[in-house]
């Protein structure tokens, strides 16, 4: 048999940009990516992009930017030819959307681009042609506002192969509608313009006194989106996160309404999608995803961009405190949620949102102000719990205290209490099942087992946190075969292992033994565990498996443990209950993730009656 190997050789600059060209640009709205990420680099205020026939076409993007000098025209369209990094200084701190010099070029393999530009001060612009990665000729003078304006005509008109991968029209302009709404939320100072086949599809203007973030979010997804987020913002010294997480009552079945930015720069990672799981596991329904609008700002020589070829990616110098400063501030965002007796504030309004407001439905995160520490609702089942209440002791807590409810005596004149009441005084009880209150917006319907579980289930969790995991040895400890690489991580993260309650030790260069465990989960299958908690440390750099399973078990203790329907309760026992709720955290969700009230208006109760007409 003859081997007949070919002999290395360089490949044609075409070629070389048409593989770059596979990595760049997988579709239409690729090209609309990169193109609107050059003008925002270039300090665009306006963008404009027309599309024809879903961008198979036609695209043309055109900005008010800097503007490109007429020598340089030719030398942006050559491979990794850029303005944006010189030194490998910068490409450790990279502060731009763009950076590698390769999406014109890239685009220019693969199809016919015309690039146009004007440079403040000059008389007129420059244009020039390029088909299948050749220019046609030299720049050549043309009429052109200040800015650039990117023309690409007949996408892989020399790549069939790749164009016969391209969908319709129709779903081809849905990716770049897409793209041009994840861009358009990415900088709130930039006003947007899409026009597809001669219609205008979005008119985005820029944000000023009297058109907020908020206005533009309600404008991009929707009235109903807008109403169903609440704003977020925190920081620490080198980090901020600020924008808007939706209720947990608005959840998806997929997650296609999740937009996280680092430094204004849209990515999908995985330990930030984790940290927000994470965050929301406690208010939803089993498989279903929140919605999210966030931005986290931090120094540009933490965060690696440089890791995907559509920049899609990045890497944490810290992952593992920027997944615990995402997951911890959200979560305390969720749990302030409580309910509001002030009038709900229109979506549209010129402020912005702030972490202490939410925009309807009866809710805010600023902290319930009350006058008294309360005492634990009277209700809860009449069954039996000796065997929960027994697990819970192992726990070394307390079981779950029942004592006469808060008497209605002593309670301030009405207008104080409406203000500290947001659900209002208890009036009556429909079927055992729900409590109707009435309040200065109108009337809370209360569902009262759901209500009881969350307040039950927050103070089991409590007083577990207060007096932290205790471990349970193991009367033989179980021996667990390892890789060498997770038994060098269970040595070098004990302590962190040992504050999730398990104990083990190293046996071999594979092997380890796990002592101890904790409390409340020594019944179940603690090797799947241990094993579950390594690969979170190997993924994420940090676990909340023990946390997950033991609030499991503390939900089930909670809903056994809450008061059933058809359960009659006076009405000091169900005002009891309303002011508990109020000032328990996630409030407005079961542990099952299903609403625990609602708040009927009095315009929307008029409107059943059709008062007024």
């Amino acid at each position: 048999m003859v081997c007949t190997a070919m002999r290395i050789h360089l490949l044609s600059p075409q070629l070389s940009n048409q593989i770059a060209a596979g990595e760049v640009v997988e579709r239409p709205a690729s090209v609309i990516k990169e193109l609107v990420e050059n003008s925002l680099d270039a300090g665009a205020r306006q963008i404009r992009i027309e599309v024809e026939q879903g961008g198979l076409k036609r695209l043309q993007v055109r900005d008010d930017g800097e503007g490109i000098e007429r020598e340089d025209l030719q030398l942006a369209l050559s491979r990794h030819a850029t303005s944006k990094i010189e030194s490998v200084d910068d490409l450790m701190a990279i502060a731009t959307l763009g950076f590698r010099g390769e999406a014109l070029p890239s685009i220019a393999s693969v199809a016919a681009l015309t690039l146009t530009s004007r440079r403040q001060g000059c008389d007129h612009g420059w244009s020039l042609r390029c088909e299948g990665d050749v220019p046609r000729d030299e720049p050549r003078p043309a009429p052109h506002p200040v800015g650039t304006t990117v023309e690409v005509r007949d996408l892989f008109f020399n790549v069939p192969a790749r164009r016969k991968f391209l969908r319709n029209e129709r779903t081809e302009f849905k990716h770049i509608e897409e793209v041009v709404r994840r861009m358009a939320l990415s900088r709130d100072g930039v006003a947007w313009s899409l026009v597809h086949n001669g219609r205008g599809v979005l008119e985005v203007p820029a944000c000023d006194d009297h058109w907020s973030p908020v206005a533009r979010l309600g404008q991009l997804f929707g009235q109903s989106f807008a109403e169903q987020m609440i704003g977020i913002e925190a920081e620490t010294q080198s980090l901020s996160l600020r924008g808007w997480i939706g209720l947990p009552t608005c959840s998806r079945s997929q997650a296609d309404m999740q937009y996280f930015y680092v430094n204004g720069r849209m990515v999908r990672d995985r330990l930030i999608s984790h940290a927000l799981r994470q965050a929301y596991q406690d208010v939803l329904y089993h498989g279903r995803h929140p919605i999210y609008v966030l931005y986290l700002e931090m120094p540009p020589d933490e965060v690696d961009v440089n890791v995907h070829p559509g920049k899609q990616e990045v890497r944490f110098r810290e992952s593992r405190s920027i997944h615990d400063f995402v997951a911890r501030r959200v979560t305390e965002a969720i749990a302030d949620i409580r309910p509001e007796a002030e009038e709900a504030v229109s979506y549209l309004s010129p402020e912005p949102l702030r972490p202490t407001q939410y925009v309807s439905g009866g809710y805010t995160s600023a902290a319930m102000r009350s006058r008294s520490a309360g005492l634990p609702f009277a209700g809860g089942s009449d069954a039996p719990l000796r065997a929960y209440e027994d697990l819970y002791r192992n726990a070394g807590i307390d079981p779950l205290v029942r004592q006469d409810p808060v008497s209605a005596a002593g309670v301030a004149d009405e207008a104080e209490r409406d203000e500290d009441q947001p659900l209002g005084r208890a009036v009556a009880q429909i079927h055992g099942v729900y409590v109707i209150a009435e309040n200065a917006a109108g009337m809370a319907l209360v569902d009262m087992h759901a209500a009881h579980e969350r307040i039950t289930y927050e103070r089991m969790k409590s007083s577990l946190s207060g007096s932290g995991i205790r471990r349970q040895p193991l009367l033989l400890p179980i021996s667990i075969t390892l890789t060498t690489q997770e038994a060098d991580l269970v040595e070098n993260e004990d302590e962190l292992l040992q504050s999730l309650g398990l104990v083990a030790r190293r046996l071999g260069p594979d092997s380890v033994a796990l002592h101890e465990v904790p409390a409340l989960l020594a019944d179940g299958d603690v090797e799947a565990l241990f094993r579950d908690v390594i690969a979170d440390l190997r993924s994420h750099g940090t676990s909340d498996r023990v946390e997950t399973e033991q609030n499991a078990i503390l939900a089930r203790m909670a809903c056994h443990g809450s008061v059933r329907a058809n359960r009659r309760l006076s009405l000091v026992e169900m005002d009891a209950l309303l002011r508990d709720l109020e000032r328990t955290e996630r409030g407005g969700q079961c542990n099952h993730g299903r609403p625990t009230w609602v708040q009927l208006d009095m315009q929307e109760l008029d409107r059943m009656f059709l008062r007024g007409r």
